[in-house]
């Protein structure tokens, strides 16, 4: 198998009309019909993705705004154009009606930071009158960010989108995007709101005022029990997004691991290196070759595709019936489907080999640790050692030394992943199967969230090709080198470990001769001979 599943009629056996991207007898779709919906967060990985699904399969929808952000000297005109040229669009331009698809889509430029999200007074009005449903997806996910930039995007942004949303006369639904990992101190997160540490705004407000220094000095005091800024932000945004759910038809989302596409609309799509993803690359680089995790827990994962799904039926739920309390949902995987991480790390192995990446550092090895000790000697002896190696030779030949830098950042990235890797976690998600269950059959086709017919192996091969493809830029006709090369890096990794095998063995013979030779003529220890000699090996030491 050299390629992605088929695409054209079928998609990873899933059928679809090329003259319709919708299906005939979906209510859902019908739902979105003539309304317009405003998104948050379009240009990320969720966000692409929804985007593509609501203009593929709600083809009768009014209009689709995307919040964009000037950038780089960009206007948002311009990052828009650059937007639609991403792959997951293909199967629109496919269309019949392809081009007419798109014209319902438009941009407003604006900054989720800023109040009434930096809108033009034209832009405000335009959604004001006429948006009836809100994805709000807009935060930054970055694990390693610090308290003041995570609270002002996170908290600080979701505030102003709250209160703009709260001027829409027509608004049937504002679905908030959270994350199942947004209260890491409860062993079992069910579908409900929990308290937060400390008020949102209380927070804000700190963030908005104190010196950077300062609340540095505060933040592990204020995060407690949560692993790092991004989960802390999401557990305050929560409580936030509840005081609004007397003005709005609020629902929140909480998506588990977001990995690649399982489906739609190109099986394997990943375009960025975030969780395992970056794991999956820097592995089959053989740039990591040791990280912590618990093999035997299980990898709460969430193809995209599924988790876009499952927004769209949510916002259809909530807008659909009468208003009542928030609801929460927690995306997560199906617990009769559910792979454990040895599991889903073997499979990744086994199709990396067969389609190894073209440029490898090293051959693809090493393995998951679960006693921290030895996981420390691997990172000193095989990602260290190796990284100051190869950094020595480039400064000798004039070239910049870069490896020794990637690899700090690397175990910066791998400490993050490591709290949730070597925890166990429960997610409760049967909100969400239970609505899906009461779908119609069409619905239930168009936008699918079970996993009855879920193949691990076939998801993996694809997310590896799809790793190599959209994310490493490496396409299927670089495989007959990059198979070669793997095969001269297998080898020089075998005379490595014959190599290091070998001094191994010579030390433990020399240090083991010394030994014996010490306890061969035992009188000396007693005639004062060798303890008279300790003051002359000191010396020479």
């Amino acid at each position: 198998m050299e390629c992605l599943s088929k695409q054209g009629n079928q998609v990873g056996g899933l059928p679809y009309s090329e003259e319709d991207g919708g299906e005939m007898g979906s209510i859902i779709a019908e739902w979105y019909a003539d309304q317009h919906v405003f998104v948050t967060g379009a240009t990320g990985f969720m966000g692409k993705i929804l985007v593509e699904k609501i203009l593929r399969s709600c083809p009768k929808i009014n209009a689709l705004y995307i919040l964009v952000r000037p950038k780089k000297g960009k206007e948002p005109k311009q990052r828009l154009e650059e937007f639609l040229t991403s792959p997951v669009f293909d199967r629109i331009r496919k269309l019949p009606a392809g081009a007419e698809i798109f014209k319902k889509l438009r941009s407003v430029g604006g900054d989720a930071t800023q109040k009434n999200c930096g809108l033009s007074l034209e832009d405000q009005s335009l959604l004001r009158d006429n948006v009836s449903t809100v994805f709000h997806m807009a935060a930054n996910v970055r694990f390693d960010q610090t308290l003041k930039n995570a609270v002002l995007f996170n908290v600080g942004g979701t505030l102003n989108v709250l209160e703009m949303a709260c001027g829409f006369h027509k608004l049937k639904a504002f679905v908030h995007v959270s994350t199942t990992y947004c209260h890491c101190d409860e062993i079992e997160l069910k579908e409900k709101l929990y308290k937060a540490p400390q008020e949102p705004r209380n927070i804000l407000h700190l963030a908005r005022w104190m010196d950077d220094e300062l609340l540095e000095t505060l933040t592990p005091k204020l995060l407690k029990n949560s692993p790092n800024t991004y989960a802390y932000t999401k557990c305050l945004t929560e409580q936030l997004v509840s005081e609004y759910s007397d003005r709005l038809p609020i629902a929140i989302a909480r998506p588990s691991i977001v990995t690649a596409c399982y489906k739609e609309p190109i099986p394997g799509w990943v375009d960025n290196l975030n969780g395992p993803t970056g794991i999956l690359i820097g592995a089959g680089k053989g740039v990591i070759r040791t990280m912590l995790c618990n093999t035997e827990l299980e990898a709460d994962i969430v193809p995209v595709d599924i988790g876009i799904n499952s927004l769209l039926i949510i916002a259809w739920k909530v807008g659909s019936q009468p208003r009542r309390e928030i609801d929460v949902y927690n995306i997560s995987s199906s617990k009769d489907h559910c792979l454990s991480w040895g599991e889903a790390l073997e499979l990744g192995r086994k199709h990396v080999f067969q389609y190894p990446f073209s440029m490898c550092l090293w051959y693809p090895g090493g393995s998951p640790k679960t006693n921290y000790l030895a996981h420390i000697i691997a990172v000193f002896l095989f990602h260290l050692i190796p990284a100051y190696f190869v950094d020595f030779v480039l400064t000798l030949t004039r070239n910049k030394p870069f490896l020794v830098r990637t690899q700090k950042r690397i175990q910066n990235g791998l400490k993050v992943l490591q709290y949730y890797t070597m925890r166990p976690w429960v997610f409760h998600n049967s909100k969400l199967k239970e609505v899906s269950e009461g779908l119609g059959e069409a619905d239930r086709r168009l936008f699918y969230v079970d996993w009855e017919k879920f193949n691990p192996d076939e998801y993996m091969l694809n997310y590896v090709l799809g790793a190599r493809k959209y994310c490493a830029h490496e396409e299927l006709d670089t495989l007959p080198k990059a198979r070669l090369a793997l095969k001269r890096l297998y080898y020089m990794d075998l005379l490595k470990n014959i190599l290091l095998i070998a001094l191994s063995l010579w030390l433990l013979f020399h240090f083991a001769a010394k030994f014996l030779d010490i306890f061969a003529h035992p009188l000396e220890l007693f005639d004062g001979t060798y303890f008279r000699s300790l003051p002359k090996i000191a010396k020479n030491i």
